[in-house]
């Protein structure tokens, strides 16, 4: 492939954001020790009324690595996190940082057959996880190479009285009351903090080459695979972001962080990167739009990072016109397509900007993102960040595209990750030379402006989360009564897209709509459930008997075309 040396793109660059960065060559947790030699006093988070100091998530975050350490772990060891946003989430992170391990961040709406799998693939040797999840682990555990848990509560780190009530009202939600008897490999994450030492622990981590994450992505040729994110992989795409936000006031800002942090773009543009600055998170541990509109406006909060349907929720609530959003300044929307309606009335609701970002958890997770304040195009996905470069490969030729010619995006910079974990063949693949193959179609106007129009992939995005529609047909085949299967994405108002399965029957047997979604629930997470069924007595196919996926995603099409018109 030939090297790209024009980069329209740069013209429109303001002059705050450089073409190129220096970057400072670090590890994520020096981040976190900066903040708290800075800013020891300053709010590092507020969540559900409990404030932290930097000092305290960093001494917090030292503790924890003290008390791995003493548990066996060590530089290189896997740590698996199962946390929804919580202080324990962002001290979990740091502090198994701290201790020269991996993290592994983990979905906690993953049921038992994901979680082996991760952990298997992993070989993760300790899981820090909700006290609401630990059943699903505890089944799975003996399979694993698991050696310790580490169980916490949402109560844990709630002011008092919360702390007291806040069991009484998990119970009334969930119906759960998990009892935890805890042993020399089952541990109490309080417990472990109120042991450990303020210590930092000397671990030899070479920022260029040591990873610091495997953050998985599924596939449409096989499991999840764990993508090799290095320290300077990361911290060099929190940079790019606070170059790109220039007019974000170091030590000043308030972040808004309902983005989960075990997804790759809540870690980076949210947690990274208020650690990085010195801001304050305001933590928000599930997605709930009045509970939103209401931290925004107690809470001042300036940076919202979030995804279309996040906004979505947010416009359609009833009363969003009594709420002062204000303060907002910046908000980047990523994860599915943000339509051009719910950029403009955010923007009229708050005055303040929205945009459109893009980038893929093996990219950190941003490449690609329209200016804040700036020129900015109708349906496009922006321009290449700092040091990135992106180009578009002709689907005839193999090269560069021309300009509008529709062809893969292939993106290069120091963002890109290192490989997928223990699959060098998945990884060569990947690759052309320096350039990561994205799998997503689209092309490059004359002024460097870059836009997505399909996907080479067959990837469902639903509501931000990336779904994989092999995954799903492989556990509805485990059904006795279906004989062939296939799961698509059709377009949804509010989560972007939803899933779709077309089955067929063996002959003779007969299965419900509620039977299957009763089947799917007990083996897929729950945003990987199809929304719909339909049954024929044939799936269209190819003279070989593959099934054409893409047929019947044209036939979705022209319903909803006949819908509208």
């Amino acid at each position: 492939m030939e090297t790209v040396t024009e980069k329209p793109w740069l013209r429109h660059y303001p002059e705050s954001i450089p073409a190129s960065i220096n970057y400072e060559i670090a590890t994520l947790q020096s981040y976190l020790k900066r903040a708290a030699v800075n800013f020891p006093d300053k709010s590092a988070l507020h969540f559900m009324g409990k404030e932290m100091t930097y000092k305290e998530v960093y001494d917090n975050a030292l503790k924890l690595a003290d008390q791995l350490r003493s548990l066996g772990v060590s530089k290189g060891d896997r740590v698996a996190i199962m946390l929804a946003n919580s202080p324990q989430a962002v001290i979990s992170y740091y502090g198994a940082l701290f201790a020269g391990a991996i993290v592994v961040e983990t979905n906690p709406l993953y049921v038992e057959r994901e979680i082996e799998h991760q952990m298997n693939d992993a070989g993760a040797k300790v899981m820090i996880c909700l006290d609401l999840v630990y059943p699903r682990i505890a089944k799975v555990q003996e399979k694993t190479n698991l050696e310790h848990i580490i169980v916490t509560g949402i109560k844990d780190f709630l002011p008092f009285p919360k702390s007291v009530i806040y069991p009484f009202i998990q119970k009334r939600n969930t119906g759960l009351k998990v009892e935890v008897a805890y042993n020399d490999h089952l541990h109490s994450f309080t417990d472990l903090l109120k042991r450990g030492e303020v210590r930092e622990i000397p671990n030899d981590i070479d920022p260029m080459e040591d990873l610091a994450l495997l953050q998985y992505t599924g596939g449409t040729t096989g499991p999840a695979k764990g993508v090799m994110l290095t320290h300077y992989n990361l911290t060099v795409n929190t940079q790019q972001c606070e170059e790109w936000m220039y007019k974000l006031v170091p030590g000043e800002e308030v972040v808004l962080a309902a983005l989960p942090f075990f997804h790759v773009y809540g870690m980076t543009t949210v947690m990274n990167l208020s650690i990085r600055m010195a801001f304050k998170m305001i933590i928000i541990p599930k997605f709930d739009a009045k509970g939103i509109l209401k931290a925004i406006e107690k809470h001042k909060a300036t940076l919202y990072p979030g995804a279309p349907t996040m906004y979505i929720g947010l416009l359609n609530h009833p009363n969003i016109k009594t709420f002062n959003l204000s303060s907002i300044k910046a908000c980047i929307s990523g994860s599915a397509p943000l339509p051009l309606e719910v950029q403009t009335t955010f923007e009229e609701v708050t005055n303040g900007r929205l945009v459109e970002g893009y980038g893929l958890t093996e990219t950190s997770p941003v490449a690609v993102s329209n200016l804040l304040w700036g020129e900015r195009r109708q349906g496009s996905i922006g321009l290449p960040w700092p040091d990135t470069d992106v180009a578009v490969l002709s689907a005839e030729t193999g090269e560069v595209a021309k300009p509008k010619e529709v062809g893969e995006i292939v993106i290069k910079g120091p963002q890109v990750m290192k490989g997928y974990w223990k699959r060098p063949e998945e990884t060569q693949a990947a690759f052309r030379g320096e350039w990561f193959l994205t799998g997503d179609m689209g092309y490059m106007d004359e002024e460097g402006f870059f836009y997505i129009v399909d996907r080479k992939k067959d990837l469902i995005i639903a509501g931000g989360f990336n779904i994989y529609p092999r995954e799903i047909e492989e556990v509805l085949y485990e059904h006795d009564s279906i004989q062939e299967v296939c799961a698509i994405g059709i377009p949804d108002p509010y989560r972007g897209e939803t899933v779709k399965a077309f089955v067929v029957t063996k002959e003779g047997m007969d299965v419900t709509k509620e039977a299957l979604d009763h089947f799917a629930r007990q083996h897929l997470a729950s945003y990987k459930v199809p929304q719909y069924y339909e049954f024929r007595d044939e799936l269209p196919k190819t003279m070989v008997g593959k099934i054409l996926r893409r047929v019947l995603v044209e036939e979705e099409k022209k319903k909803a075309e006949n819908l509208s018109n």
